[in-house]
C-alpha cells in the first residue's frame, strides 16, 4: 500500500469512518415506514415464485449490532417455503477439509427463492483473519475470490444485497449488559463476543478493507450506522426491498382460469348443498 493510500485509510476517508452514527428514527415514522416495506417484501415474494427470480441477502458487522432483529423483521412476513434463513457459525472440522465456500453453495436459493445469510463468506476476511484461523495468503487471496464468486451468482441472475451493520464501542456495551441482564436474552451472548471487543481496532481495519475491496457494481454494501435501531432497520430493509424488486413487476398475478373454473364450480355445490 503507497503511503497516500495509507494516509487515506487513517484520516477519516475509511467507509466505517465517514458514518453518521447520530443518525435516528422516530418511533411513528419506523412504524409507518415497516409495515410499507414489509408489504413489498410479500409482493416479491410472491413474484419471484412467478418469475423465477432468486435473491442472496447477507447480513455482516458488529456483535449485538442488530442483525437478528432486522432479519426478523424481513423474515416475519415471508413464507418459508420460498424463503430461508441461514445462521452461519464456525465451520466444522468437516467444513475445514474442503475449499471455505464450499458450505454456502449448498445453501445458495433455487429458482424463485430469497435465502439470507445471518453472517458469510466475509468470514475469511474479518474473523479467521483477526484471529489468525487463516493465513495471512489464504485471507490475503479471499477478497478477489468472494468477488468472482459473487459474479457468478449475478451473471447466473441471482440478485445479491450486502448489508453491514455498525456500531460504537459505548453502544455494544449497553447492549452486553441489557443482554445479560434478560435472561431470555442472554443466550445470544457468547464468549466470542467479548474476545472480538478486546481486538475492536483489528476488526475495524478488517472491516474497512473488506468494504472497500468487496464493493463491486454488481454487489455493492450498504453500510449502516446502526446505533439507533429504528432506523438502521428501516435504511436496511429499505435498500433490501429496493434492490429484489427493481425491474421486477410486483403486481399479482391475474388467477389460473382453471382455478377459478373449479372455485366457481364448488361454490356453486355448496350453494346447492346448503339449499338441499
Amino acid at each position: 500500500m503507497s503511503k497516500d493510500e495509507t494516509a487515506k485509510r487513517t484520516a477519516g476517508h475509511r467507509p466505517l469512518d465517514r458514518l453518521d452514527m447520530s443518525a435516528k428514527l422516530d418511533k411513528d415514522v419506523y412504524e409507518t415506514r415497516l409495515d410499507a416495506i414489509q408489504l413489498t417484501f410479500r409482493e416479491i415474494q410472491q413474484a419471484y415464485l412467478h418469475t423465477g427470480d432468486s435473491a442472496v441477502v447477507v447480513f455482516e458487522g458488529w456483535d449485538a449490532g442488530g442483525k437478528g432483529g432486522t432479519i426478523r423483521r424481513m423474515s416475519a412476513v415471508m413464507d418459508p417455503r420460498g424463503f430461508k434463513v441461514w445462521p452461519i457459525a464456525a465451520p466444522t472440522p468437516q467444513d475445514l477439509q474442503h475449499h471455505y465456500l464450499s458450505r454456502f453453495w449448498a445453501r445458495l436459493p433455487a429458482k424463485g427463492e430469497i435465502c439470507v445469510f445471518d453472517r458469510s463468506w466475509y468470514g475469511r476476511v474479518l474473523v479467521e483473519r483477526v484471529e489468525g484461523f487463516a493465513k495471512p495468503a489464504e485471507w490475503g487471496r479471499a477478497y478477489e475470490e468472494i468477488n468472482e464468486f459473487e459474479r457468478l451468482l449475478t451473471d447466473a441472475g441471482t440478485r445479491i444485497v450486502k448489508v453491514f451493520l455498525f456500531i460504537t464501542e459505548d453502544e455494544q456495551m449497553e447492549r452486553f449488559e441489557d443482554r445479560m441482564k434478560d435472561p431470555l436474552k442472554r443466550w445470544k451472548l457468547s464468549y466470542e463476543d467479548f474476545r472480538n471487543r478486546d481486538k475492536w481496532a483489528e476488526y475495524e481495519d478488517a472491516a474497512n478493507e473488506m468494504l472497500e475491496r468487496t464493493s463491486t457494481s454488481a454487489a455493492p454494501w450498504l453500510v449502516v450506522p446502526a446505533n439507533d435501531k429504528r432506523y438502521a432497520r428501516i435504511e436496511a430493509l429499505g435498500t433490501i426491498a429496493d434492490r429484489l424488486s427493481a425491474g421486477v413487476d410486483l403486481s399479482p398475478k391475474p388467477a389460473d382460469p382453471k382455478l377459478v373454473e373449479q372455485y366457481e364450480r364448488m361454490v356453486e355445490a355448496e350453494k346447492k348443498k346448503r339449499k338441499g
